[in-house]
């Protein structure tokens, strides 16, 4: 295994290059911050943060039955969703004979789930377009596949595949077999008539466990928040495995008031809509080609290798996330940010460019 490897921060890179001014579009983190309703709610919480939290995220998971509409039973709460991918291997996976099928690249986290449960990876690629291929994934399995894990839209790719494609893929997999779809993005991709949403499965009973965030859309990535929906039996198969503790007071109350703050979650997809007009607009300026992208982030063949771009453009203050440990070695990812964000990229990125000679 390889440690997980994040954006580089910005205090770093200021202190590496000398740098007074530096912007940091590689995590994929909302640019407008977090709700101020979250903010005044862990205010109010943190004259409570000597109580341990709730251990069953009671009110929490009320609030997400609502929003849901689904009984808080089938309801799970993570320290981010990161670590609900870690329980998921910890309860499917019991050893060498089993596995999991996951596309290539996708999120390394469900890479993680069966190395530490010392069970087999399948790896599939995705397809000539950056999608994952569900046939190709469907036709990996075996008997002993316990889990497949979809992202949807894919990180590191931004790309969708469809509630047809879903379908099928349920219809071809042996019947022990659980799909996982991340839905990290899902405010970002919602509104696509062919998304295929993971709580209609899960309401349907289909072997299908859904997982989403408060990081992105929401804004609350620093304070460790995620959740997820399956049938009561797995959800009561987590809660018997994970910590006691596993979700903090702040990011509860946190959590709860960003669910309720509708206008801030549309103000968040609607500059995530502009910013990935812009990126797709800056990259093309240069001769690169994005990816169409449904989430908040923008993937772009450069034509050439992606890590001295990467390194250039650190120098001119600007963080994005290389394609060279994402397994896209010509590829550059950026996070959409602020319109005033995204121009400096797009700036930074001709400057570059035009000194590798590809401008």
């Amino acid at each position: 295994m390889q440690p997980y490897s994040p954006g580089k921060p910005i205090d770093e890179v200021k202190r590496e290059l000398g740098l007074t001014d530096v912007v940091k579009l590689a995590s994929n983190e909302n640019p407008l911050g977090p709700s101020p309703k979250a903010v005044e709610a862990v205010k109010r919480a943190a004259e409570e943060m000597h109580l341990y939290p709730d251990a069953g995220a009671y009110q929490l998971k009320e609030r997400l039955s609502q929003h849901l509409d689904l009984p808080p039973e089938q309801i799970m709460v993570g320290n981010g969703s990161d670590e609900l991918i870690h329980m998921l291997g910890s309860i499917f996976l019991s050893g060498p004979e089993d596995n999991i099928v996951v596309g290539d690249p996708s999120f390394v986290r469900y890479d993680a789930a069966a190395q530490l449960s010392d069970s087999q990876l399948i790896k599939v690629p995705v397809t000539s377009n950056l999608k994952l291929d569900l046939s190709a994934m469907a036709k990996a399995a075996t008997e002993h596949t316990k889990l497949v894990w979809i992202a949807n839209p894919n990180n590191p790719t931004g790309t969708l595949v469809s509630k047809l494609e879903v379908d099928e893929l349920l219809t071809k997999l042996p019947a022990q077999t659980v799909v996982v779809l991340d839905e990290a993005y899902f405010e970002f991709a919602s509104d696509q008539a062919k998304y295929p949403n993971s709580l209609d499965y899960v309401r349907a009973g289909k072997p299908v466990i859904g997982l989403r965030t408060f990081s992105k859309a929401y804004g609350l990535a620093g304070i460790r928040i995620g959740y997820g929906f399956a049938s009561i039996e797995i959800v009561d198969a987590i809660n018997r495995a994970r910590e006691p503790f596993n979700a903090n007071l702040l990011a509860q109350a946190a959590a709860i008031a960003a669910l309720d703050d509708q206008e801030f979650l549309n103000r968040t997809v609607q500059l995530n809509a502009e910013g990935r007009a812009q990126l797709n607009e800056a990259f093309r300026a240069v001769g690169s080609k994005p990816v169409e992208s449904f989430a908040n982030f923008v993937l772009a063949d450069l034509g050439i290798p992606a890590k001295p771009v990467f390194e250039a453009l650190l120098r001119e203050g600007v963080i994005v996330r290389s394609g060279h440990v994402l397994g896209l070695p010509n590829y550059l990812r950026v996070s959409i940010g602020t319109k005033i964000e995204n121009e400096r990229f797009g700036i930074a990125l001709s400057r570059v460019m035009a000194a590798q000679g590809k401008s």
